[in-house]
């Protein structure tokens, strides 16, 4: 019989929204976001926003209410997913974060700061589906559990300024998808050492 229990350890739960945007099919993102609310961790819980855009040249800007938990996911998960969110030595500025909307038409995450304020907008949202990958998939030390509710369209606003592009159409085996999802009741696992 299988059990119903996985026997990974659990490192994170909470949830990793994205947004990435292009000018075009098969060009380079002219912005990526990775946006994290952690329910549980080994710091803490908290939030989380790591940014490259046009907006910030090219540059990697950090978000916190929790350093630890920034710096964390920066050397624990971000180093798998998109290595330059992973350079702990760009600086974590301390913001506050809110969100408003229903996943059933629109969500915007608000992360405000003493240098201003980005907002972070999916619309036009799919049927949510439920992915799970498990440790070892793609070469990943840590596999991952999540519910993804794919925006056909998405925007980054910092300061007033809205990001150029938009999220390209991907195919995640079959399923309606594209580089802008919510990513929700995500939870990260490894393999326990023996």
């Amino acid at each position: 019989m299988t059990s119903v229990l996985d026997p990974n350890e659990v490192r994170l739960t909470g949830e990793n929204s994205f947004i990435r945007l292009a000018e075009q099919d098969g060009s380079e993102f002219t912005t990526r976001t990775s946006h994290w609310r952690v329910l549980y961790s080994p710091v803490g819980p908290g939030h989380a926003l790591f940014v490259q855009s046009d907006l910030t040249d090219g540059h990697v800007a950090a978000y916190s209410d929790n350093i630890a938990l920034a710096r964390w996911l920066q050397e624990e998960i971000e180093a798998m997913i998109y290595p330059p969110f992973s350079d702990t030595g760009v600086q974590v500025v301390e913001a506050d974060f809110e969100r408003a909307g229903d996943a059933r038409s629109f969500i915007i995450e608000r992360v405000l700061h003493t240098g201003g304020e980005i907002l972070l907008t999916w619309y036009d949202l799919t049927e949510p589906f439920v992915m799970h990958m498990p440790p070892g998939y793609a070469g990943r030390t840590h596999g991952v559990y999540t519910v993804f509710f794919a925006a056909k369209r998405a925007q980054v606003t910092l300061n007033g300024q809205l990001a150029s592009g938009r999220p390209l159409p991907v195919d995640r085996e079959g399923r309606e998808s594209t580089s802008a999802c919510l990513a929700w009741s995500e939870t990260w696992v490894k393999p326990r050492s023996p």
